[in-house]
């Protein structure tokens, strides 16, 4: 029996991004990461509805020389102890880097479906970038588009639903379980 997942982005999913002009740009010290308030209770929903949370996140400040890996490593830490996730699965290369894991490709959740034994077709992808959408879209997800307005962004294509929190988006894929049961 594989099992369903849930995988969340996790700068402007999970914690708050630093929004220069419009753009979203990821925490570079654990000084500068904050959870949204509603994480811990939106992570934990969804594990009680008996979802696997995978955080799915690309890191290219590492990659680029703006983040040491041990930092952003730090984060993580924290991230896991504070919502309980146990996969956390990053891309740490620059956006040039031609790498498969990088979102939009699909790598690290086909990666985390082969490791974890998940069926993606009943499974989410959960993001606040284009990149979130197309990756959940390739690797056979649903999408949830969390929609954040960053004004130097592209906008996505066809996610499932658009919503404008974690809150919205851990209804959103209660709601689909409750009107899609067997």
């Amino acid at each position: 029996m594989r099992r369903k997942a849930v995988f969340l982005d996790r700068d402007g999913v999970l914690n708050l991004p630093l929004v220069r002009d419009g753009k979203p740009f990821a925490p570079r010290t654990l000084g500068e990461f904050q959870l949204y308030p509603e994480a811990p209770e939106g992570v934990a929903l969804l594990k009680k509805a008996g979802f696997l949370p995978v955080v799915a996140t690309n890191q290219p400040d590492i990659g680029n020389g703006l983040a040491e890996e041990s930092a952003v490593l730090a984060m993580h830490a924290h991230l896991s102890a504070a919502l309980g996730i146990e996969h956390i699965l990053m891309c740490p290369h620059s956006q040039g880097a031609g790498c498969a894991c990088r979102k939009p490709k699909p790598g690290m959740l086909l990666d985390a479906a082969e490791r974890l034994g998940i069926d993606l077709a009943a499974s989410f992808m959960v993001g606040d970038r284009a990149g979130d959408v197309a990756a959940g879209k390739a690797a056979g997800c649903r999408t949830i588009f969390i929609d954040r307005r960053y004004s130097a962004d592209k906008r996505p294509e066809a996610p499932d639903r658009v919503v404008g929190s974690l809150t919205e988006a851990v209804t959103a894929i209660l709601d689909y379980g409750v009107v899609h049961a067997p």
